[in-house]
This record gives C-alpha cells, sequence and structure tokens, in this order.
C-alpha cells in the first residue's frame, strides 16, 4: 500500500547515510507515524460511519454578547456598556421533552435569570411549557437581542409592554395554513418574586401570528398584567413585510387601567430596512430608519399617596442606521445608530433617554 511504500523509503534513505546518527534515532518514530496513517488517512465517510452519536439529552449551547459605546451630543457626556452576556442551554431528553435555561450574566451589570422551563411535544405542531419564559405578547417586545434591528430597543419593546413571568403557556401551529396561535397563564410575580407568591387573579396573554403570504406577516394579542396599582390590559397589533432585502413593520400597543387609574397609554414602532448581500470581508450592509413614540406612561405601582405615577414621560424618537454583518452562521453585527428625541415642554427626560451616536457589537453563536 502507499503506508508501506512509505516506510520503505525510509530504509533507502537510513541505507545511502548509514553513518548519519541524527536520522537512525527516527527509526522508531518512523514505524509510529506509518502505523498512525491509515487513521489519519480516514475518509469523512468512513469518520461519519464510525462515529458515536451525541446523547439525546446533551444540550445545545448558545450566547449573545453585545458591548456596545454610547454618547449623548447634548450633553456631551458618553460611557461603555455590556448590555447583554447571554448564555442558552436548550435540548431534548426525549424525543417529545424539551427544556430550555437562559441567563444573562450582564443584563447591564446585573446577573438575571431569564428563561427556565420544561415542555413536550404531545403531538405535532403544539407544544407545551411550563416555568420562567417571555410571554407571547408584541412582536418587538418578543426579539431576543441576535433579532434585534437597533441597538436599542423601541419603547414598546423596553417600557410599555416588555414582560418575562413564570406560568403555564401552550403554542400550536394548525397543519393546513400557516396560523399560530399563543396562550398561557402566569403568576403576575414577575422573576425574582416567585417563592412565597400566591394569588386568586391569574394574569394571562394570549397571540395569533397569521401568514397569508410568504412576505407578509399579521399579529394580534392581548394581555391581563396585575401590578400593586390594580388589573392593567394591554393590546397589541402589527403587520411586518419582507421580500427581497425590503423589511417593513408596524405595531400599535394600548394600555388600559382598570377604573381609569391611570390615562389610557398609546405607543407605537414603525421602521424600514433594506440589506445588501456582500461577498467579501462582510456579509451584508443594512440600512436602517425607525419612528416610535409613546404616551407618558405608568408601570403600575402605586406611588407615597397611593396613585399611579408616571414613571416614563411621553416621547417621540426618530432612528437612523447602519448595520455591518460580519457573518451567516454565527452571527455577528457592527450596529452604527443615531437617536433624534422629542419630549414634550417641560417634560423630565431621563439621563440615558437622550439625544445620542451609538455603536454596538452583537455577537450571536
Amino acid at each position: 500500500s502507499e503506508n508501506w511504500f512509505r516506510l520503505l523509503s525510509i530504509f533507502k534513505f537510513l541505507k545511502i547515510y548509514p553513518s548519519n546518527m541524527l536520522i537512525k534515532p527516527l527509526l522508531p518514530l518512523a514505524f509510529c507515524l506509518c502505523a498512525a496513517l491509515p487513521a489519519l488517512a480516514e475518509t469523512p465517510a468512513d469518520s461519519a460511519k464510525n462515529k458515536k452519536p451525541l446523547p439525546e439529552w446533551l444540550p445545545k449551547i448558545s450566547g449573545t454578547l453585545r458591548a456596545k459605546g454610547e454618547y449623548q451630543t447634548r450633553d456631551k457626556e458618553g460611557r461603555f456598556e455590556v448590555r447583554n452576556a447571554r448564555v442558552a442551554f436548550d435540548g431534548n431528553v426525549t424525543p417529545i421533552v424539551i427544556y430550555r435555561a437562559e441567563v444573562d450574566l450582564s443584563d447591564e451589570g446585573r446577573i438575571r435569570m431569564l428563561d427556565a422551563y420544561a415542555g413536550v411535544l404531545p403531538v405535532k405542531g403544539l407544544t407545551l411549557r411550563i416555568g420562567q419564559m417571555r410571554v407571547p405578547f408584541s412582536i418587538d417586545a418578543h426579539r431576543s437581542p441576535h433579532k434585534q434591528f437597533f441597538a436599542n430597543r423601541s419603547f414598546i419593546a423596553k417600557q410599555v409592554g416588555d414582560v418575562r413571568d413564570v406560568g403555564l403557556c401552550a403554542s400550536y401551529t394548525l397543519p393546513i395554513t400557516p396560523l399560530t396561535i399563543e396562550g398561557g397563564l402566569f403568576n403576575g410575580s414577575g422573576l425574582t418574586d416567585q417563592k412565597d407568591y400566591w394569588t386568586k387573579n391569574l394574569n394571562f396573554s394570549a397571540k395569533v401570528q397569521w401568514k397569508p403570504v410568504k412576505m407578509l406577516t399579521l399579529q394580534g394579542s392581548v394581555q391581563k398584567i396585575s401590578p400593586t396599582g390594580g388589573t392593567v390590559m394591554l393590546y397589541d397589533g402589527g403587520v411586518s413585510f419582507n421580500h427581497a432585502g425590503v423589511f417593513l413593520e408596524a405595531e400599535y400597543l394600548r394600555k388600559h387601567y382598570k377604573n381609569n387609574a391611570y390615562h389610557a397609554v398609546n405607543a407605537l414602532n414603525t421602521m424600514a430596512a433594506y440589506t445588501l448581500p456582500l461577498r467579501r470581508v462582510f456579509d451584508h450592509l443594512r440600512f436602517l430608519t425607525r419612528f416610535d413614540m409613546m404616551d407618558d406612561h405608568s408601570r403600575g405601582a402605586l406611588n407615597d399617596e397611593g396613585v399611579l405615577q408616571t414613571d416614563d414621560a411621553a416621547r417621540k424618537r426618530l432612528t437612523a442606521g447602519i448595520t455591518l454583518g460580519f457573518a451567516k452562521r454565527i452571527a455577528a453585527e457592527l450596529r452604527l445608530n443615531y437617536e433624534k428625541y422629542f419630549y414634550d415642554k417641560g417634560a423630565a427626560m431621563k439621563t440615558s433617554e437622550r439625544d445620542k451616536v451609538v455603536m454596538e457589537m452583537m455577537i450571536h453563536f
């Protein structure tokens, strides 16, 4: 064989140079190399044939890192921040039993447990989950950080409609039409107040997503939450269009407080993006713009006087951005955004909610 021919060549070399004291000690090494050559020359097909299957329960590990720098043009101040450092474990204990655990090691400097649930897949298209998760509500609030278009989330995703909770959730996709229905019951305790939390009034959330054609997605959702200030109902609807590199989206949310404890809150998020494929250093170049707004908003907590207070002042924002994508299989993007804020006269502006330039590096694996 070819390996034995190589060994014979080594012997001939030693015969020609018998006095070479540096070569003769290499003879045992030559035998070892020739013995190892069949394994080194193993074809991909042989390797796949001999490879043992991995355990079914072995988790798939993924993660997201977002680090950014911001400069507020009005106040001439800047900062660097690790926005997310998430690690997630997903897997199947059996073909019908699933699990997921996700922790953020640096959510603006804090460690937070995000997802921790187990689930079953009793029939095709149906998923049942119990544990801690993001509730099925909204479009932009339900996006993972690596799927966001902009460095900073919309007002709907950050202030008005962002909810994670502990509960039981079901999701079903109809087999004959691209229609997905999700719904669940939740504590209303949030992520940190679970041990001694008992209630006679569970929260609920429900969401419907329909794709009448491949490029168009329609979504509607409703949610009930129970902060200390009383019951709050949220209603959300939106439409997304995605075709030939063009992405358009509009989402509207209305938040209603029981017994008019606080005025109804309206929030809007509209955006447009165009993705240009590239072939060399970068995988794609994306141009983006966004307009979002919100009314004066209360998170539902009572103040010292026993009434709901305004936690977020009404504002509008115009965002423009460019995103450079480095890879397809492992998502890596450099996001460059400029945000222009518009407040009512005399409104209290939050420290981090002012005109700013943002540079963010996002990596997802």
